[in-house]
């Protein structure tokens, strides 16, 4: 699968979660696959709902969203997010921009609490970087959590 989503943006929400600690290109890349995958999934669970109401369009309250966020406050891109939506549903769905905004605010929202998580694990290391094995560690530490 190949990433959709810049990883500027992402290394953009990494570092307002790492303090002073840097950020390691490959910590970006593999928060942003991780940010793809999670999206991809939602958008699975969103055309689900879609289709039980008889639509063919995705609409914000499909992701569980009851208020679209202001996109301006958002980070993350909505044009990848929108190519992220689409990744495993059928070609017959559309996105609709409300949707593509909601999603975008639920994938910021994850990255955020996983830049944090794997912060604390930098820190915990000794390190001052944070690495991709500090987002990998978080979901290895995850699971136990769930």
């Amino acid at each position: 699968m190949s990433v959709e989503l810049p990883v500027a943006p992402v290394d953009t929400v990494i570092r307002r979660n790492a303090g002073s600690l840097r950020v390691s290109a490959e910590a970006a890349e593999e928060l942003a696959r991780r940010i793809q995958s999670r999206g991809a999934s939602l958008a699975i669970d969103a055309a689900e709902a879609a289709t039980a109401d008889g639509r063919k369009t995705l609409m914000a309250s499909d992701f569980g969203v009851p208020a679209t966020p202001d996109k301006n406050t958002l980070e993350l891109p909505i044009a990848p997010i929108d190519r992220i939506a689409r990744l495993d549903i059928d070609d017959s769905y559309r996105v609709s921009m409300d949707a593509r905004i909601a999603l975008a605010d639920i994938l910021e929202d994850y990255a955020d609490d996983i830049a944090a998580a794997a912060a604390r694990l930098a820190h915990h290391a000794g390190r001052r970087t944070i690495k991709a094995e500090d987002i990998e560690a978080y979901f290895e530490l995850a699971q136990y959590f769930e």
